[in-house]
């Protein structure tokens, strides 16, 4: 019964309070009404880049439909090499990398965290995409050892964040 007399916020003041929690790095409250219109501006350049992306996306789709279909057309009719193959893996990739970045938009544009494990997690990908599509016969040792290192450092840095994750919320 106590729960009755409770003043419960409506959905207006909630929207509100949600958005002064969010970023505080771009905070909309700001005292100074010059940063707080150049925060404003930002946050439209996020949500443009959200609109931009989800377009290289469909476009991403279209042009992996595109190949496949001209792939296929040539002879050996309805056979893909394995050239081809490696060539819509990586198409598939660069796709899903885009797909992982409008993530990394969205969470950034509707949380108060920065998605860090995320991101991590997107260039795991797009190396991953690299490794994918390495022409070996044109590689030097040390673009591979680079590419070996960069693979090492981001795996064991997104091992770590998980495993940081897992602590916290253990905690």
């Amino acid at each position: 019964m106590g729960d009755d007399n409770q003043v419960k916020p409506n959905h207006s003041e909630q929207q509100q309070q949600q958005q002064q929690d969010l970023h505080q790095e771009l905070p909309l409250d700001s005292p100074d009404p010059f940063f707080r219109a150049l925060h404003r501006v930002i946050r439209f350049a996020i949500r443009i880049l959200a609109v931009l992306m989800v377009a290289v996306i469909l476009w991403g789709v279209a042009d992996i439909i595109y190949i496949i279909f001209e792939r296929l057309n040539k002879p050996p009719f309805l056979l893909l090499d394995i050239n081809d193959i490696f060539y819509t893996f990586g198409a598939f990739m660069a796709v899903l990398i885009a797909v992982e970045i409008f993530i990394n938009i969205r969470l950034y544009l509707g949380t108060n965290v920065f998605p860090v494990q995320l991101v991590v997690a997107t260039a795991l990908m797009a190396i991953a995409r690299k490794v994918i599509v390495l022409d070996f016969e044109t590689l030097t040792p040390m673009y591979l050892l680079g590419i070996a290192a960069t693979t090492l450092a981001l795996g064991v840095t997104y091992w770590l964040l998980k495993q940081s994750s897992l602590d916290h919320g253990r905690a």
